[in-house]
């Protein structure tokens, strides 16, 4: 009987024993779960998502600029960027849509959204500068050369951008230096908004002028042969494809076309987007695809 309790007592202790070391093994695989768990979370907290909104215009560029900026800083991500017309920007900043960035392609409109208390206005910088071109499709032999004063004279339909566009804008500014656009106030070229007026002229006939609501539908317009001349951005060229390049508008006939940079008033990743800002203006790989995709700096 002495035999068998001590048998039983060794028994139960190793059976104590047995358990003590499954507790201990529970008790460090919950704590490594939770501290794995908590280096997720930790890990999760340290990303940013960055909202652009941006000029249409910049599509192209922009998106190619954003895989090359996540590729070398894995703590940033990008929400689907937003690309329209600079003033419906304004609208979506207006109707209180989320932004980190606003890039415009309009100084007025910059303006406008700087009034209005969308912007940082300390932040607001000239990003980027364009040209204005008149451009056909690319399978028209027929047209080769164009001026303002040919437009003037009649010879072509065109296409613009609407008062919302700010192409259009600049566009009607130099039209209105040959007599085929007047402002309200009779203003010209520089001085001239390129809104609230009539096409008057060569254009002021039926059917000579197709208004589209966005620089890419004003080039499409070119692309199909809907129209014989278009008013778009250099870069549109490269944006959109289809057309060709026959006129360069002289930059005096309208106001010099910058693209103003801002981070926005309601943003809470305001040093995020000035690091990306100050990057897009500064890196070499940057810059290269900026000038790709016809893109010049403005400083």
């Amino acid at each position: 009987m002495k035999n068998k309790g001590k048998w039983l007592i060794s028994v139960a202790s190793c059976l104590a024993f047995v358990c003590a070391l499954a507790l201990a093994g529970c008790s460090s695989g919950t704590t490594a779960s939770t501290d794995n768990a908590s280096n997720v979370d930790s890990s999760a907290k340290e990303t940013t998502q960055l909202q652009i909104f941006a000029a249409n215009s910049l599509s192209k560029a922009m998106d190619e600029v954003q895989q090359l900026y996540t590729r070398d800083h894995s703590g940033i991500t990008f929400a689907d960027t937003q690309y329209k017309s600079s003033g419906e920007l304004n609208e979506l900043l207006a109707g209180g849509a989320s932004a980190d960035v606003l890039i415009s392609a309009s100084k007025a409109k910059m303006d406008d959204a700087e009034s209005a208390g969308y912007v940082d206005a300390p932040t607001r910088f000239n990003m980027f500068k364009n040209d204005l071109v008149m451009v056909t499709s690319e399978k028209n032999d027929a047209i080769t050369e164009v001026s303002l004063d040919d437009i003037a004279a009649g010879k072509y339909k065109v296409a613009v951008g609407d008062e919302s566009v700010p192409a259009g804008n600049y566009a009607c500014q130099s039209l209105s230096t040959v007599g085929c656009y007047t402002e309200p106030d009779g203003t010209t070229g520089k001085d001239a908004t390129g809104k609230g007026g009539q096409f008057s002229g060569a254009l002021a006939a039926d059917g000579m002028v197709s208004l589209q609501t966005s620089v890419g539908n004003v080039c499409k317009q070119a692309q199909s042969g809907d129209v014989d001349i278009a008013f778009v951005y250099t870069s549109d060229v490269y944006r959109f494809g289809g057309v060709k390049v026959v006129g360069t508008v002289p930059a005096n006939t309208h106001k010099n076309i910058i693209y103003p940079a801002a981070i926005t008033a309601q943003t809470d990743h305001a040093a995020e987007a000035q690091a990306f800002l100050d990057w897009c203006t500064t890196d070499p790989e940057a810059l290269a695809v900026w000038q790709k995709w016809g893109f010049e700096m403005a400083a």
